[in-house]
């Protein structure tokens, strides 16, 4: 039999991972700057396995719309170039036999509402993960006060502090989508 507490922890543990993973999603949109967090995706074929970019190159931003990867075993940049020309970034790079160097592009007007339309969508997702916690969460609650272990007036009072938690979370991901709009807006 689980506990209150132990609902609202399952609630705040579930709807702090589709906060993150929400973050992790819109760090992997292009917004016209360079960003190393915008390779976290590639994998790399490296001594017959595919490897994280990061972990077999360092890559810096020396100003804001390069990247620059410095593999850390050369006879790699061929297969960090076929890494990122195969990836969906739509990225050239320019591999000078030491480093391979990204050059960002700026966005169009029309690409930027495309994003923003696009985390607006991932938006959503989220938002719709956190009603569908929400509503594990009041079935635990109304399964709890079935089984006698909550009163109706503290089940209620457990229910609007769901609710409130919801809200919360809602506001968190809404703010951070705002956020990222704004900068993929910014010229």
């Amino acid at each position: 039999m689980s506990s209150i507490e132990q609902v609202f922890k399952n609630l705040e543990d579930a709807n702090l991972k589709t906060l993150e993973n929400l973050k992790k999603e819109l760090n992997q949109v292009r917004a016209g700057k360079a960003s190393a967090s915008l390779l976290d995706s590639i994998r790399v074929n490296a001594y017959g396995s595919q490897s994280p970019l990061s972990q077999v190159s360092s890559v810096s931003v020396p100003d804001a719309r390069t990247l620059v990867i410095s593999p850390w075993d050369k006879s790699l940049l061929a297969e960090i170039e076929k890494a990122i020309v195969g990836s969906d970034l739509g990225l050239a790079p320019q591999n000078d036999g030491k480093i391979i160097r990204l050059s960002i592009p700026a966005l169009t007007e029309e690409r930027r509402k495309d994003l923003v339309k696009s985390i607006g969508k991932m938006s959503e997702e989220s938002k719709v993960a956190l009603r569908q916690h929400r509503k594990n969460a009041n079935e635990e609650i109304k399964s709890l006060e079935k089984q006698k272990a909550l009163s109706e007036d503290e089940a209620k009072k457990q229910l609007d502090a769901v609710q409130k938690a919801v809200d919360s979370s809602t506001k968190a991901v809404d703010e951070v989508v705002e956020k990222k709009s704004k900068e993929i807006m910014t010229i």
